[in-house]
């Protein structure tokens, strides 16, 4: 009898407790799916120009509004902007840097009338209007062939090769893979599946891909060799010589005679300035800079230029804690000048006017709101009129008219739209272009996230990130946090600081009832060479103990539940996230790791060596990832493509393999025939995040496989 009226007490309350239980509807999905991109970008008026240019730096720029779509002529010199039908119903003309490949894995001569290809590891010239082909080389082979493009990570069919501006020459290498490792992946399959193969060399390796410096002369085929020993794969701007598209760290003189380059040693601390002849291949040694740690030539432009003329080199180096420019003189070697001084960073050079000796340049640190902010600035050659173009506040991205006489400047904030203006190069206004307007959007209840700055684990240097907040909040009640991370070190969580509607499904998530926070740790690049280099040689940190500190922080100002955090990441967000879970089991209790490299000794050489240092200086086994697998207490999910060419999944098996080990029960979601990204695969994704946050995060159910827009696969 007792038996009978405990069992019917007990499903008393377990009825009870599944009533109590929040469940999300699709109509919560469909909300919280409202607020990305695909669905925002219609409510969002005067969004961007886009400059097609005409004759004498005039140019027309179509926008969309709730009104339809609009066309503008405008005439800088003039200083008019008028309203046109003559304009806009075609498509315009790619810019110059799109029209440098030809057809296929072509590279196009300057004058367009040639073009480069690799056939049989060797290079041939193609007359553009005849489509006769010739041959440049005869000894390349399989893995020694010319003008490869591997990287490990990236590799393709096209040329890495540089052009010399009169079109009689190209500069380019043949690359030595011979000794290199490989890597192997394996699709999936009806039947035998297919192999592939190609050459990935990993931290700690003996050999790596080395490129031997040739120039090549067209018009009478010759390959003239670099007098010097061959240089490994590695760039100044990034982790491999065509980081930019192109054969990087390359300037040649007008008119083909010499081409001035810079050789980078394996673990990214030296590098060569080196002037070639290019028609003998002696090569002259002009100056080398060395580093403690990894020397980079700026951030998303390699800021260095050879300026023959003037028998005269612009430089970027770190050397003085941050990013700025020097003056050499290219006979001597010889520092004549700094040129930018202060705590704040150049970030690209864009243009040198070696006539009035004026460089223009984007700088990051000078506005006071955010140091992440980027202003376009010049200053002569001796360091002296530095002046701001764009003192707006805000981050500014410059566009250069023909002439160079105008520019276009596009400005915003993480929660300010868009104000797009055209500027004489002196800085003087010209023209309102467009400003977005973002009502209709905000109409419908979306609001922007909001800019915070606290301070990193050490307790003085301030960080900066976005919160994103539910668009109606409940003022009785503590949200939990989900903590989106991408700890670089070439990068950071916030990506861009431009406005933008939707930042991937930030606001998504927080519609569902979290707080998002995005936090660029200590350790990213933008700001001071000892900032960035707070991580250096132990990548495991992943900006974390300031991910923690911050949103504690972030508690005392928002109704953040501390007991319930979650978070996710993708590549090395993946990696830092699986660290979180484990490093720090107590603060964080749910993660999804995407495509993490959760062993750098899996990961590409020329990435890991170039930030954590080289394996026989630094205990890569110490910062892997399954090492700690047995800390896990909440509940970890791990994504990965088994396709992925640039981290191995082998890196996420590691773990999975660790977390068997020692009997700990987590989730796994594979992607058969994804690479790095999954592609049309990614909205099941998307949905599979938002139902394990749903889940373990907020205690709620989510809808049976709800369906978000593309997750029809064929």
């Amino acid at each position: 009898m007792n038996k009978y009226w405990l069992t019917a007490i007990a499903l008393s309350i377990m009825t009870s407790a599944n009533a109590q239980q929040k469940v999300l509807t699709e109509k919560d999905y469909e909300h919280a799916e409202s607020f990305m991109a695909y669905n925002t970008s219609k409510y969002i008026d005067n969004v961007g120009v886009t400059p097609n240019w005409l004759e004498g730096d005039n140019f027309w720029f179509t926008i969309k509004n709730a009104n339809g779509t609009q066309t503008f002529l405008v005439n800088p010199d003039k200083k008019t902007k008028t309203l046109t039908t003559e304009y806009g119903k075609g498509l315009a003309s790619p810019p110059p840097t799109a029209r440098r490949r030809g057809g296929g894995d072509e590279v196009l001569s300057p004058d367009g009338k040639k073009a480069i290809l690799i056939k049989d590891f060797n290079l041939y010239v193609k007359d553009v209007a005849s489509g006769k082909l010739t041959q440049l080389t005869t000894d390349g082979v399989k893995d020694y062939g010319y003008a490869t493009d591997n990287a490990g990570w990236k590799h393709s069919d096209a040329p890495i090769l540089r052009w010399s501006p009169d079109s009689k020459k190209i500069t380019t290498f043949q690359q030595d893979q011979r000794n290199s490792k490989e890597m192997y992946l394996v699709t999936t399959n009806v039947g035998a599946p297919k192999l592939e193969a190609w050459k990935y060399p990993l931290p700690g390796d003996k050999e790596i891909p080395t490129i031997r410096r040739v120039v090549i002369d067209i018009e009478n085929p010759k390959v003239i060799s670099l007098n010097i020993p061959p240089d490994p794969h590695r760039g100044t701007l990034s982790d491999d010589i065509s980081s930019s598209g192109t054969f990087d760290d390359i300037d040649w003189k007008a008119d083909g005679s010499e081409v001035a380059f810079v050789s980078t040693s394996r673990d990214h601390k030296n590098e060569k300035f080196r002037i070639a002849n290019a028609s003998t291949g002696a090569v002259r040694e002009v100056f080398e800079e060395t580093v403690k740690t990894q020397f980079e030539s700026g951030q998303g432009t390699i800021n260095w230029r050879y300026l023959p003329a003037s028998k005269e080199i612009i430089w970027y180096s770190e050397r003085d804690n941050w990013g700025h420019l020097y003056l050499y003189d290219a006979t001597t070697g010889k520092v004549k000048n700094q040129i930018t001084k202060g705590d704040w960073v150049v970030t690209r050079l864009l243009k040198v006017d070696e006539k009035t000796r004026t460089l223009y340049f984007i700088a990051n640190g000078r506005d006071k709101l955010n140091p992440y902010f980027g202003h376009f600035f010049t200053i002569g050659f001796d360091g002296k009129n530095l002046k701001d173009l764009t003192p707006e506040p805000g981050n500014h991205m410059v566009t250069f008219s023909p002439s160079g006489k105008f520019f276009i400047d596009n400005y915003s904030q993480p929660n300010v739209p868009a104000n797009v203006v055209l500027k004489e190069i002196n800085g003087k206004v010209v023209s309102e272009l467009a400003q977005t307007d973002v009502s209709r959007l905000t109409a419908i209840g979306w609001k922007a996230p909001t800019p915070v700055t606290v301070k990193a684990n050490d307790g003085k240097t301030d960080i900066y990130g976005l919160v994103f907040t539910p668009s109606k909040m409940d003022a009785t009640k503590k949200y939990p946090v989900i903590d989106y991370i991408y700890p670089g070190p070439q990068g950071g969580s916030v990506g861009s600081w431009f406005f933008s509607a939707s930042r991937g499904d930030n606001q998504a998530l927080a519609e569902l009832g979290f707080i998002v926070v995005v936090l660029e740790g200590t350790s990213n690049p933008g700001r001071s060479k000892s900032y960035h280099d707070m991580n250096y040689g132990n990548m495991a940190e992943n900006t974390l103990p300031d991910q923690i500190t911050a949103i504690k922080q972030l508690a005392t100002k928002y109704p953040i539940d501390t007991a319930k955090v979650g978070i996710w990441g993708h590549s090395g967000g993946g990696f830092a996230t699986a660290a979180a879970m484990f490093r720090y089991p107590d603060f964080f209790k749910v993660g999804i790791s995407e495509s993490g490299n959760h062993d750098n000794r899996n990961y590409e050489d020329d990435w890991g060596e170039r930030y954590n240092g080289l394996a026989e200086n630094v205990d890569y086994a110490a910062q892997a990832n399954q090492t700690y697998a047995k800390n896990l207490k909440g509940k970890l999910m791990l994504v990965h493509g088994m396709m992925d060419d640039n981290v191995p999944p082998y890196n996420t098996l590691l773990v999975v393999e660790a977390l068997q080990k020692v009997n700990k029960s987590f989730d796994l979601v594979i992607f058969p025939n994804s690479a790095h990204g999954y592609g049309p695969y990614s909205a099941y994704m998307m949905r599979r995040r938002w139902d394990y946050f749903v889940q373990h995060l907020l205690g709620a159910e989510p809808p049976k496989d709800y369906k978000m827009v593309g997750t029809v696969i064929k």
